[in-house]
């Protein structure tokens, strides 16, 4: 690890412009939300919604991935290569399931909320991606 490098990703994160905290806490917050609907009451029974199950575990996976990547790369646009790996699979599944109107609110909204916010981060982990590989050739 680069000795000028700070020490793990959330010290990187801390050191960037405020807006860019912003929207990092905005994709933590929204993603956490989804331990909300993580219990669901179905037939008169409680159960796990997968789907908030899903969220919730492609946003860790990323999150240690982005963690360890950061380890061995440094502070570089390959960081969204998690997200592409980890929370592109959860949303095509989801939006799927949502065009098939599978969901009724208020999951049905945290979803829309959840498409927006994770479609974004998504559009630009692909452009910082390819623009990474692009630099790296």
């Amino acid at each position: 690890m680069n000795e000028t490098m700070p020490a793990d990703l959330n010290a990187a994160i801390a050191m960037q412009a405020a807006w860019l905290q912003v929207w990092v806490m905005v994709l933590v917050v929204v993603n956490l939300a989804a331990a909300v609907f993580l219990v669901t009451r179905r037939d008169g029974k409680f159960t796990v919604r997968v789907e908030a199950l899903a969220i919730l575990a492609g946003f860790f996976a990323a999150a240690v991935a982005m963690g360890w990547l950061y380890e061995q790369v440094g502070y570089v646009r390959l960081l969204g290569l998690p997200h592409l790996m980890f929370w592109l699979p959860v949303y095509l599944w989801l939006a799927m399931k949502f065009r098939r109107n599978e969901f009724s609110p208020p999951f049905k909204q945290y979803l829309m909320l959840y498409f927006l916010i994770a479609g974004i981060s998504l559009v630009l982990d692909f452009v910082d991606v390819v623009r990474y590989l692009l630099d790296w050739g």
